[in-house]
């Protein structure tokens, strides 16, 4: 097993130093970065001069990275030396705070400080579909069944929207006024995260209707952090044999948490100041980081070690994005 488990890391990080792996960051510093995974070295660099990124997307075929700013959003095409955007999305008000692609790429979907969720058909301009939140909306996620966005807001409260209803189908409220920053569901559609201000993560198991998922049934509670965390995010389909959560903190520690029973696995230690995103390699091999240190880290989620450090922003490194699966369709 242990041979067996070694080749495996070893196909990992070859798969890591491959071109078709895409790896970006932004910072305060208004500029967003494109890295060499293995080599660590940055390979281009567009300038955002409007405004701070807040969160970084790439599409499915990864064709295009969205940048969400305030109060746009603006794609850049991955494959041209261009500083331009293709195209800018505007409508929200404040700062853009999410930002996802439906499984396709057809549609994208915002989350903003104005309170609002919206969805974006790519093929068509403006935007399709508002939600009114209430509050200032800090995260949004899709449900992997396409239909549904779960949001989590300033407030505390989690909403789930029925694309198909085009209606909120369901609300709760983990903590009374602790602001939920982070969602993450799980790659089946089992289970939801929820992680608020008072660096504590709450777990719902979600019991299926017919079509929709509006009922969260309580499954474990975790106090994972004594700071807020910043990010939460469930390991993909692929990390095998087990399930993994990741959160980010502002106690400048990243938590590794084993789903089966979320008993803590690794304590990244590496980052000086707060650490605001992160996010899995397609295999849950590897995790990627972004902190106020200026850095982004690429840590190895079996030994907790960081093996890359990506240097070159001048303040603090906000958000990271990273594709190195499949495009869509392809075998």
């Amino acid at each position: 097993m242990i041979v067996k488990r070694k080749k495996e890391e070893e196909d990992s990080w070859i798969r890591m130093s491959q071109p078709s792996v895409l790896l970006a960051t932004a910072s305060y510093d208004h500029t967003i970065r494109f890295w060499e995974a293995k080599s660590g070295r940055c390979y281009r660099t567009i300038q955002y001069p409007d405004s701070q990124v807040n969160r970084l997307e790439i599409t499915p075929d990864k064709r295009y990275l969205a940048a969400a700013g305030n109060p746009h959003i603006r794609l850049f095409d991955v494959n041209s030396n261009s500083p331009q955007p293709v195209m800018s999305y505007d409508g929200h008000t404040s700062n853009v705070m999410a930002v996802g692609f439906q499984c396709d790429g057809n549609w994208m979907y915002s989350g903003s400080e104005d309170g609002t969720v919206k969805i974006w058909d790519l093929r068509a301009p403006g935007c399709q579909r508002e939600y009114e939140s209430r509050a200032a909306v800090n995260t949004v996620v899709l449900h992997p069944n396409q239909t549904e966005l779960i949001s989590g807001d300033q407030n505390g409260n989690i909403r789930v929207w029925d694309l198909t209803a085009n209606s909120c189908s369901c609300e709760l409220v983990p903590e009374v006024d602790t602001a939920v920053r982070s969602l993450t569901v799980m790659w089946d559609g089992s289970l939801v995260v929820a992680a608020n201000n008072n660096g504590t993560c709450y777990v719902w198991r979600l019991l299926r209707g017919t079509q929709t998922m509006t009922n969260f049934e309580p499954l474990h509670k975790l106090q994972a952090h004594n700071g807020y965390i910043l990010k939460c995010v469930l390991s993909p389909e692929f990390c095998d044999p087990h399930r993994y959560l990741a959160t980010a903190s502002s106690d400048h520690t990243v938590k590794i948490w084993n789903v089966d029973g979320f008993t803590l696995e690794k304590t990244l230690i590496g980052h000086q100041r707060w650490v605001w995103d992160c996010v899995f390699s397609v295999d849950g091999a590897y995790l990627i980081t972004a902190s106020s240190d200026s850095t982004a880290r690429l840590w190895s989620t079996t030994t907790g070690e960081d093996i890359k450090v990506y240097q070159g922003h001048h303040k603090s490194t906000i958000c990271c994005a990273l594709h190195d699966g499949a495009e869509p369709g392809s075998s």
